[in-house]
């Protein structure tokens, strides 16, 4: 901005400002500041509009005036017009080109961001595709999330393509997570179930422990034995559905249903017989014989009832028994009374701890507790565990208050549940999104323990059942999809496989069996989905056909990885070796040798390659130091040269000759081969001119003292002392004595007319030099010793009285010639 304002008041000026010793400047004509000003206004107007690139550019480099330059090239934004500007503008406008300068930088520095969100754009896709087919499920939904939370980022940025291609590999990859959570929860949900049937086993073993543990004296609570009979019936559903359930565990299950059923109905059977049992106890206590009748009833109602016999017979059918005559069951007598008393104690410690469990509502400790408490009672005898049969009967009763209670209080929840599965039924929504939240559901049942009420059980199914219609139509053609999957996976063995068998791997092409064992990978990756339990046999398959591949790939890799060991070793060996030149001419050659080396490893390639090429950069990095040090001195050498230039640059024809030989003595001590080549042949260029300058110099001096030489013998002066001792020799040898003669050839030598009365002389004389063989075109070095002859003649050799002033005049001025030319 400074200098802009300094040459615009610069250029106001006036004529009045100027030294009053030089002439004012005559102001420009009136026609060319309206032009100018015309000129102005309209590139102005032209500005105010809406001009296109090439016109802004037009006046970024021909604006009238600096401000109006610059301004249109701000203005300018395509690279070509910017780049034509800055070209033009170059040493001529530095604020134009300046402007333009910056806004290319600008302009490339965006094209580089945009460069690089398009990499990152097509990065996140490769990625997405490659998770959407990979077979590795570890932080699997964790990597998506990245994914997403980078794409957000550029999202902006991308073409409908790129974003359609993006969410279509998403998708893909929430299908996966979707299944990869679904096996999962099925996975939960049956391990579940299997905790759930086998709890269920284990109440139904411990409560025929109990009954066969119950005192004679009284019957078990009917109601509790149906309660539980229910409850643990539909547990067992619940815990055997959607899921295989082993035939051992199965019949376990249904031998121990069958007999608490047997049992609950022999229970029902008495209760509703009560007083057809007491009229026969009273028949059977009264000191009359029992009629035929009586017995009859009462075997008849024994067989009704058909009291299991594991168990022991109430005492309310005894009279029914001896009625009927049948024996009651003997007793066993337990054999040792030690065990049996230790067996007392520890189940008097775990009945102490139950009572504390259920007091503190503990409902899974008290069935623990329970289950072991059960356990040690049945391994008591009739003796010893008579007087614990009362208690445990209590703390059943206890226990079964607490689940009861527990089985209240979720009922209104269970009953929720019913409604949103019944809502949820009617809903219309994605499939998957759907089946997941009827999972979501159910789990919640479960939780819940199930239901010992059938009703609400059958009414929770019955709007599951229905929920799932249209999710089973879904997953039904997504299972085509996987069918299709899986037989491309199984096309990919049969054609890998024979290639194995059919591979000659003494000569096979290592890069070609690679790249198979790559398409392999990624083609099964392609093929995806596919059901997981369908896919086990096909995936071990292919994982020992890769395995067979890989073995002879594996060593041919380890194998190169060994000879680019090898080169690195002889590359590192370079670093300092000596000379330079043979280093580095290695090195290109053992780049070469790695290049022609097959595959590797990529993790071993790149550690070996970064080996390499350090060892490369280290050979290469002492020539270019090498490179620097004579830059260094040529910049140096340039700058001494530069100030001698500049010293011998005032040296002229005027100069004396002690001027001239230090300026060219200064040159000589240049060291002209560390200069660059530019200011070498600058120095040769000035030692040139500065010879021409000494030798015109010295050949004007020898030609004054020629001159003089010449007039004086002219006039009959002696010479001979002050001539030099060389022209007595010259002076012999010249065969011409006449001074007319002399002067004119020395008018032929130094190319000077001679006189009309003279020219057929001059004619004769260089006719005779042709036959001769001198010929007429003398220069150099030959021409100045011929004239330098004639001179010397003319001096010493005795001209005699017809060498008069005039001939010397012509003689001199054909000398002079000689140094002008």
């Amino acid at each position: 901005m400074a200098a802009f304002i300094q040459k615009l008041f610069r250029s106001r000026k006036t004529p009045d400002t100027a030294p009053k010793s030089r002439k004012a400047p005559q102001p420009a004509p009136v026609e060319q500041e309206d032009t100018r000003a015309s000129q102005r206004e309209e590139q102005l107007r032209t500005m105010a509009g809406s001009p296109s690139q090439d016109v802004l550019a037009n006046i970024a480099i021909e604006g009238a005036t600096a401000d109006i330059r610059q301004t249109a090239a701000g203005r300018l934004t395509e690279e070509s017009s910017l780049q034509q500007v800055l070209k033009q503008a170059k040493g001529k406008d530095k604020g134009v080109y300046q402007t333009v300068k910056l806004t290319l930088q600008k302009l490339r520095e965006e094209q580089t961001r945009l460069d690089g969100i398009s990499q990152t754009i097509a990065t996140l896709i490769s990625h997405a595709r490659d998770q959407a087919r990979s077979d590795d499920t570890k932080l699997y939904e964790a990597r998506l999330e990245s994914m997403l939370k980078q794409w957000s980022a550029v999202e902006n940025h991308a073409s409908p393509e790129q974003a359609q291609t993006f969410l279509e590999a998403v998708h893909l990859c929430k299908e996966r997570i979707a299944a990869i959570q679904s096996a999962a929860e099925t996975e939960k949900r049956q391990r579940e179930q299997t905790v759930q049937r086998r709890e269920t086993l284990n109440m139904l073993t411990s409560t025929l422990d109990e009954l066969k543990s119950q005192p004679p004296e009284s019957l078990p609570s009917q109601a509790s034995l149906d309660a539980l009979q229910k409850t643990q019936e539909n547990r067992w559903l619940e815990a055997t559905r959607d899921t295989a359930v082993e035939k051992q565990e199965q019949k376990t299950y249904e031998t121990a249903m069958l007999a608490l059923r047997n049992y609950l109905s022999a229970v029902k059977r008495i209760n509703q017989e009560r007083e057809t049992i007491a009229e026969l106890s009273a028949v059977l206590n009264s000191k009359e014989d029992a009629s035929e009748d009586d017995r009859a009833r009462a075997k008849t109602l024994m067989q009704e009832i058909s009291w299991p016999e594991s168990y022991p017979s109430p005492v309310l059918l005894e009279p029914l028994r001896k009625l009927a005559g049948k024996r009651k069951a003997p007793i066993e007598v337990p054999a040792d009374q030690e065990r049996q008393k230790a067996l007392a104690a520890r189940l008097q410690t775990e009945l102490h701890q139950l009572e504390e469990a259920l007091e503190a509502k503990q409902l899974k400790e008290s069935k623990q507790l329970f289950k072991t408490a059960q356990q040690h009672l049945r391994d008591l005898d009739h003796r010893y565990s008579k007087p614990f049969q009362a208690r445990m009967q209590l703390l059943t009763g206890q226990l079964r208050e607490l689940s009861d209670w527990q089985g209240f209080a979720t009922e209104p929840k269970q009953i929720a549940l019913c409604e949103q599965m019944e809502y949820l039924a009617d809903q219309p929504m994605d499939p998957e999104a759907k089946a997941e939240r009827i999972k979501d559901l159910q789990n919640e049942w479960r939780e819940l323990g199930g239901s010992s009420d059938r009703s609400l059980w059958s009414r929770f199914k019955a709007a599951s059942d229905k929920a799932y219609e249209p999710c089973k139509v879904y997953f039904s053609a997504k299972s085509g999809l996987k069918q299709a999957n899986l037989e491309k996976r199984s096309a990919i063995c049969e054609q890998l496989e024979t290639f194995l068998d059919n591979a000659d791997w003494s000569s096979i092409d290592w890069k070609g069996a690679e790249r198979i064992h790559q398409t392999a990978r990624q083609e099964w990756k392609d093929a995806w989905p596919v059901e997981f339990r369908d896919n086990r046999q096909v995936q071990k398959r292919f994982d020992d056909l890769l395995k067979r591949l890989e073995a002879p790939l594996e060593e041919e890799r380890r194998k190169n990885e060994g000879l680019k060991q090898e080169i690195v070793q002889k590359a590192q060996a370079l670093v300092d070796y000596e000379p330079l030149q043979d280093a580095m001419n290695q090195a290109k050659s053992l780049q070469t040798d790695w290049q022609a080396i097959g595959i590797t490893r990529h993790r071993e390639d790149r550690k070996l390659w970064q080996a390499f090429r350090k060892a490369c950069d280290q050979i290469f990095a002492r020539r270019d130091a090498e490179r620097t040090e004579q830059q260094q001195a040529s910049r140096a050498a340039d700058e001494s040269a530069q100030a001698n230039l500049q010293k011998s640059a005032g040296v002229s024809g005027d100069s004396d000759e002690q001027t001239i030989t230090a300026a060219m003595a200064g040159l000589r001590e240049i060291d002209t081969s560390s200069l660059s080549n530019n200011l070498r042949e600058r120095v040769q260029q000035e030692k040139q001119r500065l010879t021409r300058i000494l030798s015109s110099l010295q050949l004007r001096s020898k030609m004054a003292s020629w001159q003089s030489l010449v007039l004086a013998s002219a006039t009959g002066e002696a010479v001979t002392e002050a001539a030099p001792d060389h022209w007595s020799a010259l002076a012999d040898t010249s065969d011409t004595q006449d001074p007319a003669e002399l002067v004119i050839r020395a008018e032929i030598l130094c190319g000077v007319p001679s006189p009309d009365s003279d020219q057929q002389r001059r004619m004769e004389i260089q006719v005779q030099r042709l036959a001769d063989g001198m010929g007429s075109s003398d220069t150099g070095g030959d021409q100045l010793k011929d004239v330098e002859k004639l001179v010397a003649n003319w001096c010493l050799a005795g001209t005699g009285p017809a060498a008069n002033r005039e001939l010397a005049e012509r003689l001199n001025g054909a000398l002079s010639n000689l140094i002008n030319s």
